[in-house]
Formats: structure tokens, C-alpha cells, sequence
């Protein structure tokens, strides 16, 4: 190791731990997509270079990659430039592929080529905040558990069918790794670095990063229905957990208070209570809120939206859009356009 690397790997800090470590040296590679969320990158960068600061011991190296070697912008304008190109790496390293807003658009056949590449050599593969859908794309998920962005999970569904994120904070399935984005990528680096060399330095990292700590990486991405509604009560999160799993198929009023053995009345004073809205308001905002994910990440027509999002018709889909969100799918889609004869 010369001077720079030991520069770049290994910082001066106050805090200190003195660790003797379980494993060797591990590689930790990140490829950056367009539009990548610098805050999930950071926050599994972070950890490693914490780890080697409290112990005066280079336990991590990261680099960091592009398709072509060239500068990244992230989705929020900061521009990053990699160590390298896309190049072979050594199998026993761990590679994560950062992603952030339009995902299915952000992965080139380059990128696909070497994901493949590298999952047949036997490389751990990952993905942090959307990079599942590269993963997806390149199609070495197969039948372990990943995860992703909440925010994105319908898109992903539309596009992969057959695969099935959890919303938990972060996966660790083998040679998978995935988180949901955001500080669940610290949480899931800290996982990480508690299984190389144990629970102290874990908890002394996750204190430098003024991180409280969830060991539990099954624990939810969103707050819970209860914290976002300022309501305990038991009938109104049913409710709206019937209304999120029947977004595709929507129920009737009259069928939903059957489903949930309550009367109509009462069902609506509920929503008028905790929400503000009548419950066909509040149904309709979790459907359009689909539409809004669909249009942003998926080439599916209008058509095709409409009926995932069991809509009866285009121009029905169309004037609750508007209603919602002041533009036309359509106008929405080319750029936020806001004509007032669109």
C-alpha cells in the first residue's frame, strides 16, 4: 500500500478502536447510473471509510465506476467523477450498482453485459436505492430476496413481473445485496461490517454516523400507516390497506364497507375525520398516485395505465389527473408542460 492509497483509505480522526480483524482486506466497487441519489451512495460509502478511521487499519477499499469511465451527474445536480471505467474485478469483490430516478432508462447494454459477466464468476452483486432494476434488467436477481426504493416498487412491477421486491430496509440473500435507498444504505454497510468483524465496531461506526441503528433489516421502509394518517384506529388503516392492495381492481364503496364489515356512513366519517377526504377521494388519490410512478418510469401508453390503475377509460384517467395534478397525463409526461389548451 503506498502513501496515497493509505491517504485515501485510511483518515485522521480522534476516536479511535482497537480491533483485530476476523477477515482480510475486502473491495467494495460502485458503479454510478445517471441520476444516481447521492444521499444512498454516500451513506454506504460512509461506514467503510469510518471502520478503516477508527482502527488505523485499512479493513476497506472502494472505488468507484462508470460505463465509460466519464463523469456522472447525480439526480441532484452534483457531478462525480469515477476511478475508472467499467473493467473486470477481482470475484471476490463486492460490487453495488447505485441508481436513483428514471432507472429503467439509466442502464446501458455495457453495464448489463458486465453484471452478467460478473454474476456468472461467482462476484456478490447489489443494488442501492433503484439499482435492483438494473439487477432486474440484467436478470442475475433470480429467486433471492432484493429490495428497493418504495417509491419505485410499482414501476418495478410493471416492468418485472415475475419478481417480487420486499419493502424491507435492505436484503442481504447470498451473493445478493440490495437496500431501499437513503440511510438504509448505512444500515445495511453496518450489517456488513458487524458480520466481517463483529458487534462492537458496528455500534462505534453507527455512533460516528449519528445513526440510531435498526439491526433489523425486515424493518418497514415508510413510517406506519398510523404515524401517516395521526390515527390508531384499527377499521380506517384497514381500510386504506384494502384501498393500496386493490389499486389494479378497485372496489365499489358498497363492496368496500362489505370487505370491511362497516357501514357506509361510518366508513365515511372515518375519512372525513383522519383525512380530510370522502373514502372515493382518498381511493382515488392512492390510485392516481400509481399513475404519477407509472408515467415517470414506465413506457406503458395511457391505455395501459389506465387499466393497471383500473381506470374505466383514458379520459377518465385523464380529467382526475388533471384534477390532482393541473396538466394532462400526456402534457405530464412530455415534461410538465403546462398549456392551458393541452
Amino acid at each position: 500500500m503506498n502513501s496515497v492509497d493509505k491517504d485515501r483509505f485510511i483518515q485522521k480522526g480522534a476516536a479511535s478502536l482497537s480491533l483485530s480483524p476476523k477477515i482480510g482486506r475486502r473491495d467494495f466497487y460502485f458503479i454510478l447510473q445517471p441520476k444516481l441519489t447521492m444521499l444512498a451512495f454516500s451513506a454506504a460509502v460512509e461506514p467503510l471509510r469510518i471502520a478503516n478511521q477508527l482502527t488505523k487499519q485499512e479493513l476497506y477499499r472502494w472505488y468507484t465506476m462508470t460505463a465509460d469511465g466519464a463523469p456522472i451527474v447525480c439526480s441532484n445536480g452534483v457531478k462525480i467523477t469515477p476511478d475508472m471505467a467499467l473493467e473486470p474485478i477481482d470475484k471476490n469483490a463486492t460490487a453495488f450498482v447505485c441508481s436513483g430516478v428514471e432507472p429503467m432508462s439509466a442502464t446501458t447494454p455495457v453495464v448489463l453485459n458486465w453484471l452478467r459477466r460478473h454474476s456468472r464468476q461467482g462476484t456478490t452483486l447489489g443494488g442501492i436505492c433503484t439499482g435492483a432494476f438494473s439487477l432486474a434488467q440484467a436478470g442475475v436477481v433470480g429467486s433471492r430476496s432484493f429490495t428497493l426504493h418504495w417509491e419505485n416498487h410499482p414501476s418495478f412491477s410493471e416492468n418485472f413481473p415475475d419478481l417480487l421486491p420486499t419493502r424491507n430496509l435492505y436484503e442481504i440473500d447470498g451473493r445478493l445485496i440490495t437496500c431501499g435507498g437513503g440511510s438504509a444504505a448505512t444500515d445495511m454497510m453496518l450489517d456488513i461490517i458487524e458480520n466481517d468483524h463483529g458487534r462492537e465496531i458496528a455500534l462505534v461506526v453507527a455512533d460516528m454516523c449519528i445513526h440510531k441503528r435498526t439491526s433489523d433489516r425486515k424493518a418497514p421502509q415508510k413510517s406506519s400507516l398510523s404515524v401517516a394518517i395521526g390515527s390508531r384506529n384499527q377499521r380506517l388503516i384497514h381500510a386504506i390497506q384494502v384501498m393500496t392492495e386493490t389499486v389494479e381492481d378497485p372496489l365499489a364503496l358498497l363492496e368496500l364497507c362489505k370487505v370491511l364489515d362497516i357501514s357506509r356512513r361510518q366508513l365515511e366519517r372515518l375519512f372525513k375525520k383522519y383525512t380530510g377526504q370522502s373514502p372515493t377521494q382518498f381511493y382515488y388519490s392512492l390510485r392516481l398516485e400509481r399513475v404519477h410512478a407509472l408515467l415517470n418510469e414506465t413506457d406503458m401508453t395511457i391505455t395501459q395505465i389506465a387499466i393497471a390503475t383500473g381506470f374505466n377509460s383514458t379520459s377518465h384517467l385523464a380529467r382526475q389527473f388533471r384534477s390532482k395534478y393541473g396538466v394532462s397525463p400526456n402534457t405530464f409526461r412530455k415534461g410538465w408542460s403546462t398549456n392551458p389548451n393541452d
